[in-house]
């Protein structure tokens, strides 16, 4: 009886949620090591652009992803709210911090599971293995990224597509 009150018991998760172009998203906060204002990185030669650069944390090279050119192509405009989101991406031996450039920063929700619904088999700009879920929060959805998919090192320099293609 026991497996069945724990397989029926909502769980809530917090997330950060940020803005993206025009779209919100959000990443679970068990991965996120800090938020830092979009100070100066510096470019790194033949690398997909997707790698907008690399930036000094406390002594350690940090890359920075462009999460938008990850998406779509794109390049995010800098701007007076762009920040770089540092993740702990889990990896073999430790957590490899990734840094994420983003748009701007919004808030940390606490999301029950009740209200995540499953990846849409259409209509959205992602390919569906970047998406863990979606939620509606207020008067807008967001986005539950799959950071593992997203941040793959060794597909970054592979193009992007979408399902819908």
């Amino acid at each position: 009886m026991n497996a069945l009150v724990l397989a029926n018991e909502e769980t809530t998760q917090q997330y950060l949620t940020f803005v993206l172009g025009d779209e919100h998203y959000a990443v679970d906060t068990q991965y996120v090591r800090e938020i830092l204002e979009c100070t100066r990185f510096t470019r790194v030669p033949r690398m997909p652009s997707a790698v907008r650069g690399a930036t000094n944390l406390r002594g350690s090279v940090v890359p920075v992803i462009d999460l938008l050119a990850r998406f779509n192509g794109q390049l995010t405009p800098l701007g007076k709210r762009t920040c770089i989101v540092i993740l702990d991406v889990p990896a073999e031996e430790r957590p490899q911090p990734i840094g994420v450039l983003v748009d701007a920063v919004s808030a940390v929700r606490e999301i029950h599971s009740k209200e995540i619904q499953p990846a849409p088999s259409f209509g959205s700009h992602l390919r569906s293995e970047f998406i863990t879920g979606v939620v509606r929060l207020e008067d807008r959805f967001v986005t539950l990224l799959a950071l593992a998919q997203v941040l793959d090192l060794e597909a970054l320099g592979s193009p992007p597509n979408r399902d819908s293609d």
